[in-house]
């Protein structure tokens, strides 16, 4: 069905369906799965020390002889460290956030690494193809975790990205069937990033309370807040409430800093404080029911995909 693809062909993978890189739920349980069902897994390293990051990737070696690749958020304090543990264990992908795609591209392109960008908006998207990168992630702000500052839709974005580059384009951000794949590709995308529907399952490293909120999530229960460190898009909790109390004061860059505080994002998804933590997902989070194994979740999107893709021809 996708022989012809870009991204199929880019990655040699069997369905253009990457799952994101997320911290404190993509390791290597979650991506060898989806690597297995035949999509791209991503290993998130944004959460894990270097270390732990070679152990996360040694793992996924023994658990699938199928591509996957790594997410690296350049604004990651060890990230000379993460570069070269990625080039000794000679992972083949790698997706880069948050930072100048320029930084590190070369580098790991003369090592036969594969690098994808991740951006937000038409002008990083030229940024990054002017960098070199082999593919680039347009991810509207509906997306879960960090996001970009224009507020910019998903189906909003991928047009209007399709039409100012020539490298092969991802779309990411309120994707989590095979309808939305569809959508998306039909805008000029060549293939999808799935987030918040890999996190409900039982692959994914989060912590139980995190998946089963996500579950129970409806519309409206995400919003995206502080942007004036880096916008985030979080579940509605005491902590988000907390911070909506902060606004009310007209708070400094540095009181926003001091109730973040540390480690907010690991007690929230990783050790499952549904109070104090911060609860990183997608607005997409109100369509997702339950909590399923990744490569069902694959299957079912690729089917839902070409099921509508045929009702979509009958109009």
């Amino acid at each position: 069905m996708f022989e012809n693809n870009r991204i199929t062909k880019l990655f040699d993978i069997e369905y253009p369906l990457i799952q994101a890189g997320m911290i404190w739920a993509s390791g290597w349980k979650l991506a060898s799965a989806v690597s297995n069902a035949g999509g791209l897994g991503i290993i998130g390293s944004g959460s894990m020390y270097p270390e732990v990051l070679r152990e996360h990737i040694q793992k996924c070696k023994k658990a699938t002889d199928k591509p996957f690749g790594v997410n690296v958020p350049m604004l990651y304090p060890q990230i000379e460290e993460i570069i070269q543990i990625i080039i000794e264990e000679k992972v083949e992908i790698v997706f880069t956030s948050a930072g100048n795609p320029k930084t590190w591209t070369s580098k790991l392109q003369e090592n036969g690494i594969k690098v994808v960008h991740v951006v937000s908006s038409v002008k990083f998207a030229l940024k990054s193809q002017e960098a070199g990168v082999d593919a680039v992630v347009a991810e509207g702000f509906e997306a879960g975790g960090h996001n970009g500052r224009d507020e910019t839709t998903t189906f909003t974005l991928i047009p209007m990205v399709r039409e100012k580059i020539e490298i092969p384009l991802i779309a990411a951000g309120g994707i989590g069937s095979g309808q939305g794949m569809l959508a998306a590709m039909v805008l000029g995308a060549d293939a999808v990033q799935v987030g918040s529907r890999f996190v409900a399952t039982p692959e994914a490293s989060s912590h139980q309370n995190f998946k089963e909120m996500v579950v129970n999530a409806q519309e409206g229960d995400t919003v995206l807040t502080l942007k004036e460190l880096a916008p985030v898009r979080l579940l509605k909790n005491k902590f988000f409430e907390q911070v909506q109390d902060l606004y009310t004061k007209s708070p400094s860059k540095e009181d926003l800093k001091e109730l973040l505080g540390r480690a907010r994002a690991k007690k929230g998804m990783f050790e499952g404080d549904l109070e104090e933590g911060e609860l990183e997902i997608g607005q997409i989070s109100g369509l997702i029911n339950e909590i399923k194994p990744a490569a069902q979740i694959v299957k079912e999107m690729i089917s839902d995909f070409e099921k509508a893709r045929k009702e979509v021809q009958n109009y």
